[in-house]
């Protein structure tokens, strides 16, 4: 990416207790974007300074709101103190390849994309376990049955906002929820769209952290109360 493009794009990162592994996220997310805030949810862990001393921006809740307020800290960060013409929101567990995540920016810029949802069911890289599956295939069919929007993976942390459509996101779930409304409030702005496919990868540590029974349980209530 050159100079000029990686000053308009901002990476998004919504962190709770990732100090055991948010230096390493950080890091290797900089080869390709430096531009970063993280968005300490907060956390009673040392996250903040982590994130801070490998780079990134960072702005701390002094209490847990929740991924979806964490995200639009994130966003008004950003429209409010940049110019960035992209920001692509991204996992602080470790789940997501930055290069994935710059090949969106390419994408959407050859093909003049406003969004770009990660999907990991367009290809057979990604072995969630049948759980996780049916939990993401029912958030799926709740997306197109209530959206209209026909999406292979509705709850995948790692997509691409261009500006224009950022700035009509106004996201009110706090909890896993979130996912479905930040794709139902993007779908109201008919600006063009695609998916990309994307590896998510799962290790011990992101299991133990985001992918438990009781994660999956909470997706399938928030989806539900919605």
């Amino acid at each position: 990416m050159s100079p000029t493009t990686a000053d308009k794009v901002w990476l998004i990162v919504p962190l709770f207790n990732e100090a055991e592994v948010i230096g390493d996220v950080i890091r290797e997310a900089h080869r390709s974007f430096p531009r970063i805030v993280c968005i300490d949810d907060g956390s009673r862990d040392n996250s903040a300074n982590v994130a801070r001393d490998a780079g990134a921006v960072v702005i701390q809740h002094p209490i847990n709101l929740g991924q979806g307020a964490a995200l639009q800290t994130g966003f008004d960060y950003v429209l409010n103190n940049t110019a960035a013409q992209y920001v692509i929101t991204f996992d602080a567990d470790g789940q997501h390849d930055p290069i994935e995540a710059l090949a969106m920016v390419e994408r959407a810029k050859q093909e003049g994309l406003a969004i770009i949802y990660g999907s990991r069911f367009l290809d057979n890289r990604t072995k969630p376990g049948l759980l996780k599956q049916i939990v993401l295939k029912t958030a799926v069919l709740v997306t197109r049955l209530t959206v209209g929007l026909k999406l292979t993976d509705a709850h995948n942390g790692l997509r691409l906002i261009r500006r224009d459509a950022l700035a009509q996101i106004n996201i009110r779930q706090d909890g896993m929820a979130h996912a479905s409304e930040i794709v139902s409030q993007l779908a109201q702005t008919d600006l063009p769209w695609a998916e990309a496919p994307v590896h998510i990868r799962y290790t011990d540590y992101s299991r133990a952290k985001g992918q438990s029974l009781l994660n999956s349980v909470n997706i399938l209530v928030d989806l539900l109360m919605r």
